[in-house]
């Protein structure tokens, strides 16, 4: 089966403080179909810049990304907005979930930009919800969940719209290591068949990253042997 993700000589250069910076230094990887893949590093490594140009939020300077079979950064701003909302899930570290909206208002939130009625976004959140383990959370706003519930709910979020693609920068960060483990295995569960979405993580947490089908370094934006 051709990898969900082609990654051939990819190239991002920052200037800081008139000094050029490369975050990714000609990286090459393939990514399978349903794999859980962890991305460590030091602080500056390039992982999270990694994570970014495979979800379409920022741009290499040089190099090839596919994603599916679609050539991820010569979209325009409007054909990568339509296809992030398709086909990637977003987790972060700090939920970025709405404090006036509840569980159920957030998980929907992706829905309400493509053209579903009432009934089959309501189907979908709460099967969303109930994957999670949240169904009985539906109407609590984030203020009266724990921080680990709360990330649940986003996880539910970003798996709402049936993505191809969730990638979770950091997403235990914030986390203490019970509620890290249940999100975690939440997400190698969403990996694993019957699902077999493809999970990519950010994390400094070697811990976390055993939770993962495989592990990748980075180190001054080169992949590590």
């Amino acid at each position: 089966m051709t990898p969900i993700v082609t990654i051939r000589d990819l190239t991002k250069v920052y200037e800081r403080g008139g000094v050029t910076v490369a975050a990714l230094d000609h990286v090459s990887l393939d990514i399978e179909h349903g794999e859980f893949l962890a991305l460590m590093g030091p602080s500056g490594s390039g992982k999270s810049t990694l994570l970014h140009v495979i979800a379409g939020i920022d741009r290499p300077d040089s190099g090839v990304c596919n994603v599916g079979g679609v050539p991820v950064p010569e979209l325009s701003e409007s054909e990568l907005a339509d296809w992030r909302n398709q086909n990637v899930g977003f987790v972060f570290q700090s939920f970025n979930l709405i404090p006036v909206l509840s569980a159920f208002e957030n998980v929907e939130l992706p829905l309400l930009l493509m053209n579903l009625n009432k009934a089959k976004r309501k189907q979908l959140v709460d099967t969303a919800l109930e994957l999670v383990g949240l169904a009985d959370r539906a109407h609590h706003l984030p203020k009266q969940m724990s921080g680990g519930q709360d990330q649940r709910v986003a996880i539910a979020r970003a798996i709402v719209t049936d993505p191809k693609l969730i990638v979770a920068d950091e997403p235990t960060g914030n986390l203490d290591s019970h509620s890290a483990d249940e999100v975690l295995q939440i997400l190698a569960t969403l990996s694993s068949k019957p699902i077999g979405k493809t999970v990519i993580m950010v994390t400094h947490d070697p811990r976390a990253a055993g939770f993962g089908t495989r592990t990748l370094y980075l180190e001054k934006g080169r992949l590590k042997e």
